[in-house]
């Protein structure tokens, strides 16, 4: 069993009597890479900012190894800090600022570790390459070379892939992950990113508002979004705003439906997420849904199409199959186990359902 390494306790914050985080509670094992996912404002940074010591939160704790690190300044807490911009000093070649590090720590065998980081991250031979003349991957290689060096306790990413392109960042997720999984380096990754978050943690803590919506795997906060805002965070549109009933059966306007699991009480509210893979167009056991066909678009392995059924419209993906012309009359068949009750929460959120966009 791996050892708990980071424990956040009860932390609360807030800049000018606005709250930015409100009893933000969690621990993080030796070894394991955890995603702070979020939208802009919801308290991720400062969350980072406070682990490292960058600010003081107004309640709760930081404990790391089980030790309260209130009174202990930034860089004291050996901790390795990586932001999205590349922050290397442009008058220091490649080795120099890898080297930085270790020589603020006054560290022996300095230039046998900084040629050892570089092949870790795929630049050996780079030592004397002026910074300005390698690309952003390579310098996003240098800075996360950097930050390893001085063999930090913990590492925490801010955004390190924001300012790079597409392909770039998915090149480059993927590697940060093998990097920190083979030196079993435990870290903290900052990202609004959905893709980044699942490609590169272990266990992502999607906040909201300052407060923690849900803290789970990749696989379980994909297929079991806790909430509304988690779901169409992770991009989720068919939501549909439901009463529970008994023996598992739920109403929503477009009829009543079973539901696999359903653990909310009868007369309890809840929003019915219907996820894009639950239709076929082949009768079978299960939801049938009748609506005109809006749109239907080629998406390479599936077909995403709209149907507007009563006041809503749905998407889904169907496999490459022949579908009527726009404007027809389309019966679909959805799968109880692709649908589930989600979690209402009170705390108010840029993304709550608006009935509206559901709407012709």
């Amino acid at each position: 069993m791996k050892k708990n390494l980071l424990k956040i306790n009860q932390i609360h914050k807030s800049f000018a009597a606005q709250p930015a985080l409100s009893d933000v509670s969690f621990t993080l094992d030796e070894g394991q890479i955890l995603c702070l996912l979020g939208p802009s404002g919801c308290g991720k940074t400062t969350l980072l900012r406070l682990i490292a010591g960058l600010d003081t939160p107004d309640a709760g704790q930081v404990l790391f190894d089980g030790r309260d690190l209130l009174d202990t300044p930034p860089h004291r807490r050996d901790f390795g800090l990586m932001f999205q911009e590349f922050a290397l000093f442009p008058h220091k070649n490649v080795g120099q600022n890898v080297a930085f590090g270790l020589e603020m720590k006054n560290e022996t065998g300095i230039a046998g570790r900084m040629a050892q980081m570089l092949n870790l991250v795929g630049l050996a031979g780079f030592e004397e390459r002026d910074v300005d003349s390698l690309s952003g991957g390579e310098r996003q290689r240098v800075a996360l070379a950097r930050s390893l060096a001085p063999n930090p306790r913990l590492l925490m990413l801010d955004e390190p892939l924001g300012s790079l392109d597409r392909a770039l960042r998915e090149r480059l997720m993927v590697e940060i992950r093998q990097i920190l999984k083979q030196v079993g380096l435990t870290a903290i990754y900052v990202t609004h990113d959905q893709t980044e978050a699942f490609a590169i943690a272990d266990r992502v803590i999607v906040m909201n508002q300052g407060r923690i919506e849900q803290d789970a795997a990749p696989e379980q906060l994909y297929y079991h979004p806790a909430t509304p805002f988690v779901a169409q965070f992770l991009g989720f549109t068919n939501l549909l705003e439901a009463t529970c009933l008994a023996n598992g059966l739920v109403e929503t306007s477009l009829g009543i439906w079973p539901l696999a699991a359903l653990r909310q009480t009868p007369g309890a509210k809840t929003t019915v997420l219907i996820r894009p893979e639950a239709a076929s167009l082949e009768p079978v056991d299960g939801i049938s849904i009748e609506g005109a066909l809006v749109a239907c678009l080629f998406r390479g392995r599936f077909y995403q199409l709209t149907l507007a059924a009563g006041h809503v419209h749905l998407t889904f993906e169907l496999p490459p199959v022949k579908l009527p012309p726009p404007g027809s009359q389309l019966t679909v068949w959805l799968n109880p186990a692709a649908m589930s009750a989600l979690e209402r929460k009170e705390v108010k959120s840029d993304l709550i359902i608006d009935k509206g966009s559901f709407s012709d």
